[in-house]
């Protein structure tokens, strides 16, 4: 799963924006918002991880040649 940058941002614009509406609201105690903030975030986490790992690859096969 590799995401782009526009889908990268817009992930982290939902996250921020649900945790400021939802904390204003103060429902972030609630099961299913917490769950969804929470499932957002890993994946942002898993793609950042995902592409350094993948960069830090390229990387070494451009040195190793």
């Amino acid at each position: 799963m590799l995401l782009n940058d526009k889908q990268s941002i817009i992930l982290t614009g939902l996250l921020a924006g649900g945790l400021f509406i939802f904390g204003i609201l103060d429902i972030l105690e609630n099961f299913l918002v917490l769950t969804i903030l929470t499932v957002i975030f890993i994946v942002i986490v898993f793609n950042l991880l995902y592409v350094h790992v993948l960069i830090r690859k390229e990387h070494d096969k451009k040195n190793v040649q």
